[in-house]
């Protein structure tokens, strides 16, 4: 259990990491995984460990809400198709190049290449939210690839649960895995507007910020929570609250100091939720032997960045034509910006203790994660700029130290 001193010790440390980071022009994202690299090493480290229950349980909920509740239904409506077809057959195209490609590469089996391809095909909500909002990008790219990055998350858990079936010689059928991803996805939807619902409805009831906030932490952990008991999506639950209460709440339900407080609450959450997952993110690759699996770890990391770039090409060409049309340095973007992070290493962590390749698998996943935090984490903004997508680094202004807005 996470002690007291260890969340201080960690906070303190964020804090410092950040004035740091933005003295240096380093991402405040990859500040952290270095800071907690370096801690690891210290005799008074903090004791608190990432795993999979900390991930889902605390650190998702948060984090999912918040970028939902800026999200402008109206935009993401138009983009849906693009969105929805990113999500899903993306992420099973990308994970079917790197499956094949570490059995064939790696000489891998194909249940340990199964499982992997799927563990990290999706790209990480933690990881590309936190990346986009500290490089200041707006509009519809940052619309593609966080909506993207918060949907492809069930496509990913519903063929992680095939994967495992597969590796465990379960039966599996395309009619069943049909049936549990229809159950999946409209089950969490159901889920977050129920929550959103009678939250809505006790809003509407008060003016007391305060309150107000309470209510939206409810519907946060409570809308997750709920889909998780049940046995469908936690992050489809999260997002759709969170997008009805940003939506619907200003029209009423949530009133307009509410919504100052609301959103001044969420920023500082995120912050502190970002700050803890990187850091431990950081301490955990600290104690990772990557020198016995180097070729499966190269293997990996071409495999995923092809992967990523073969299904984003692909699946952006449909719309080639039509007013949904993404162009190019949007699509470039979008596949070096397709980070993976912390949900990759909670699907990891949650691998079955008895399955005799999960080292393997377990190291390299912290591999590739690593070098999409850092190395992807340190180029995405030099390449956002030099496509136009943003503009040019502003001086540092004297005596500046301070925090972005809005991480």
């Amino acid at each position: 259990m996470p002690t007291i001193e260890s969340v201080e010790l960690l906070l303190l440390v964020a804090a410092v990491v950040a004035m740091a980071a933005r003295r240096l022009r380093l991402p405040y994202s990859v500040g952290l995984v270095l800071g907690g690299i370096a801690l690891a090493w210290l005799p008074f480290g903090p004791s608190l460990v990432l795993t999979r229950e900390l991930i889902f349980n605390a650190f998702l909920p948060p984090l999912i809400f918040e970028a939902a509740f800026y999200i402008a239904w109206p935009s993401l409506r138009r983009d849906l198709p693009v969105v929805l077809t990113l999500a899903t057959a993306g992420v099973v195209l990308s994970a079917g190049v790197t499956t094949v490609g570490m059995h064939v590469l790696a000489h891998w089996s194909w249940p340990a290449s199964l499982l992997f391809g799927v563990l990290i095909s999706a790209t990480d909500p933690v990881s590309v939210i936190a990346t986009f909002k500290e490089a200041g990008v707006h509009g519809r790219l940052r619309e593609l690839v966080e909506a993207e990055s918060l949907l492809n998350d069930s496509t990913a858990a519903v063929a992680f649960g095939i994967a495992i079936a597969f590796a465990s010689g379960a039966p599996i059928t395309p009619l069943g895995t049909f049936q549990v991803l229809a159950v999946t996805v409209a089950g969490g939807v159901a889920c977050g507007a129920l929550v959103a619902a009678g939250v809505l409805a006790l809003a509407g009831r008060t003016e007391d910020p305060l309150v107000e906030i309470t209510f939206t932490t409810v519907a946060a952990y409570g809308s997750f929570l709920l889909a998780e008991h049940l046995g469908v999506s936690g992050v489809l639950a999260t997002l759709t609250a969170g997008i009805l209460l940003g939506n619907i709440g200003p029209l009423g339900a949530i009133s307009p100091q509410g919504r100052e407080a609301v959103q001044s609450f969420w920023d500082y959450a995120a912050f502190v939720v970002n700050s803890l997952i990187f850091l431990l993110m950081g301490m955990l690759e600290a104690h990772q032997n990557f020198n016995r699996v180097l070729l499966p770890i190269g293997i990996a990391i071409a495999l995923v960045i092809a992967g990523r770039a073969l299904s984003t090409y692909l699946c952006c060409s449909v719309f080639l034509g039509s007013p949904l049309r993404v162009k190019a340095s949007h699509q470039h973007v979008l596949v070096w910006g397709g980070l993976r992070g912390a949900l990759a290493l909670a699907l990891a962590l949650g691998l079955p203790t008895s399955l005799p390749y999960r080292d393997a698998v377990v190291t390299v996943a912290f591999a590739v994660v690593a070098f999409s935090v850092i190395v992807q984490g340190l180029s995405i903004t030099p390449l956002m700029r030099a496509l136009g997508e943003i503009g040019p680094a502003a001086p540092e202004p004297a005596g500046a130290g301070g925090l972005d807005a809005g991480l």
